[in-house]
């Protein structure tokens, strides 16, 4: 071989962006996850890299990131001349962003297209799970209307989707040198959609490549985890967050387990709070309504809670689980193909699923989890180097580097 040495300095020297096409605010959140957090790992590994953007810009936007006119996303010229190395574009593979993964294409840049999505992006992949997640995504059966909104998202998918859209979104993604996927199931549901449209070649571009989790969120040496369960989410979203399982999830745990408690953190706790207040005074000591808190808090938090629990319906990936893991809890979800992630998640013996997606079965799962951490059969410091070691922004970035060498030394030999 002997060219190792050269290859680290011409890493060093790579100039890479993430990107996403939509005017997204550009401070601190940002750069605490998605895009914005890629940047940041993609520096660490001593990479110049920007975040892009489209205008307009914000006050609090950070200084490593780009604003532009829309218009020059699409433009092959603009992208050629950034000297650029590499592009990550987090574009969901919506048809709508195919001209900006064209235009990245067309200037002759290394592309990685990130799918944040579960993977049941056409009806064709899989129908049933697929008729299934569109009615949950609706809310059916449980928020007024909800039926209505589903059957209208299934006519749309078979018809649209079948024609026009699914045709499109191939096209976009025809366009990367990697698609990456937030998990391996997500990953299989592409591969199968790419070898619809564009048979083996294109679906062996499919790689599982997570979302990133901010390196905060480091492993835990030395903290002694408590009989606690940590749940977080935006709990003004009745659709995806579910309050209301939340609600009646909590009050059933803290019942059958006396000696637990819970902490609830996020945005929209004002809704829980007249449902806290009605509660005997002993069960809410034991629930804890934090709010929205800083990285730095939530890390804490995590540190010493042994569950982290997801009462919702649906996620693409959950950062909030990633982030639990990475801090060395085990993580409750409900077994479904619009929660693919958890099915990862808890592949190592990190978590577990619920067998029924109600209270009752969610109870049922949290409660395993409490019994093994009791019976010795989780290990923090484990799980947690496990789950840094895969997710932590530096680590992901690390993975698209070798990834592009890997596949630039393949085009060498051809």
């Amino acid at each position: 071989m002997g060219g190792g040495g050269n290859a680290v300095l011409n890493e060093l020297m790579m100039r890479w962006f993430t990107c996403t096409p939509v005017a997204f605010g550009g401070g601190a959140d940002f750069f605490a996850r998605d895009s914005g957090l890629l940047c940041r790992g993609l520096q660490a590994n001593g990479v110049d890299c920007l975040a892009v953007m489209p205008l307009p810009s914000g006050a609090d936007d950070g200084d490593d990131l780009l604003r532009v006119d829309a218009s020059k996303l699409s433009s092959s010229e603009w992208w050629a001349a950034q000297n650029l190395d590499g592009v990550v574009l987090y574009a969901w593979g919506s048809p709508r962003y195919l001209p900006v993964a064209r235009a990245i294409r067309q200037a002759g840049i290394f592309l990685v297209l990130n799918q944040d999505n579960g993977g049941l992006v056409s009806s064709l992949i899989d129908l049933d799970e697929w008729c299934r997640e569109q009615m949950v995504i609706a809310g059916a059966g449980r928020t007024p209307g909800g039926a209505f909104r589903g059957a209208m998202s299934l006519l749309k998918g078979l018809l649209i989707g079948r024609l026009i859209q699914d045709r499109r979104r191939a096209k976009h993604l025809m366009q990367g040198d990697v698609i990456a996927c937030v998990s391996p199931e997500a990953a299989e549901h592409h591969r199968a959609f790419c070898r619809h449209f564009g048979g083996d070649e294109l679906a062996k571009r499919v790689v599982v490549l997570p979302h990133a989790v901010d390196p905060r969120y480091r492993p835990v040496v030395g903290v002694e985890k408590e009989a606690r369960v940590v749940v977080v989410g935006r709990w003004d979203d009745e659709i995806q967050k579910r309050p209301e399982l939340l609600v009646q999830g909590v009050e059933r745990l803290l019942e059958l387990e006396p000696g637990v408690e819970v902490q609830i953190v996020g945005g929209g706790i004002e809704r829980l709070q007249k449902w806290h207040g009605g509660l005997p005074g002993a069960v809410q000591r034991r629930i804890l309504l934090e709010g929205r808190v800083l990285p730095e808090v939530l890390a804490g938090i995590l540190a010493k809670a042994q569950v982290s629990w997801c009462p919702s319906a649906f996620e693409s990936f959950h950062i909030a689980s990633g982030e639990a893991l990475c801090r060395g809890a085990s993580v409750v979800a409900g077994d479904s193909p619009s929660l693919a992630s958890f099915r990862w998640f808890v592949g190592d013996g990190d978590g577990c699923l619920a067998k029924e997606d109600d209270v009752d079965g969610h109870v049922e799962a949290i409660r395993s989890e409490l019994k093994a951490w009791r019976k010795g059969k989780r290990n923090a410091a484990l799980i947690s180097r496990r789950w840094s070691g895969r997710l932590h922004a530096p680590a992901v970035a690390g993975r698209i580097l070798e990834l592009k060498r890997k596949l630039s030394l393949k085009d060498q030999d051809v």
